[in-house]
């Protein structure tokens, strides 16, 4: 059973549409308290430290009846936005994604991903969860963006979609439409690169 350390809804649906069988249990990890200068590796450290987190907490939840079996799988991701060498989080306002949209239209940017794939047991009776196997890895698309004008970014920015997501688009969702043309793993620019993860998962 694969358990996705995420509250992330468009990693829900990747995974539902993909018919693997998983649980999700955000980890409520606060991701503030992991600095690192690097854009990939800060991904990669975020995606470990969700899912280590739900390791060392997970005790302390309800855990659903279909968890009492000895093995399992965490996964932990985590997205950032790369433009110019500067990392894209979720935008703080309006003003700030429209300030982005238009640098990044008619250019090029880079979605990092970090997975973080944790192989557990699982003892039913004292609640611990003992690591047995890790793997991690970032997992990066290059995104180019559509030339648009300053009425079409207006619009996007007034749907509030991109308050909401890592480098202020959704691939997904509105934003699907300025997407140019994407360098790498397709869903990786949705928050989970669904090849990486059944290879790993085989492993």
């Amino acid at each position: 059973m694969l358990i996705l350390a995420s509250a992330s809804q468009s990693r829900k649906k990747l995974l539902e549409n993909s018919q693997i069988d998983f649980i999700q249990i955000p980890s409520n990890f606060n991701e503030a308290l992991v600095t690192e200068n690097d854009i990939s590796n800060l991904a990669l450290e975020l995606s470990f430290q969700k899912a280590n987190s739900l390791v060392l907490n997970i005790k302390e939840r309800e855990l659903p009846g279909k968890l009492n079996f000895s093995s399992f799988e965490i996964l932990g991701c985590d997205s950032i936005f790369e433009f110019q060498g500067k990392a894209f989080g979720k935008p703080a306002d309006k003003k700030e994604a429209f300030t982005r949209w238009e640098k990044m239209s008619g250019e090029f940017g880079y979605l990092h991903t970090g997975h973080t794939l944790l192989f557990a047991n699982f003892d039913s009776i004292s609640k611990v969860i003992r690591v047995t196997k890790k793997i991690k890895n970032t997992v990066s698309s290059k995104v180019y963006f559509s030339k648009l004008q300053n009425k079409e970014i207006k619009s996007y920015v007034d749907s509030l979609e991109p308050l909401y997501c890592a480098g202020g688009f959704a691939l997904e969702g509105r934003g699907g439409k300025y997407i140019e043309k994407i360098e790498g793993c397709f869903s990786n620019v949705m928050g989970l690169s669904l090849p990486w993860l059944r290879k790993n998962l085989i492993k």
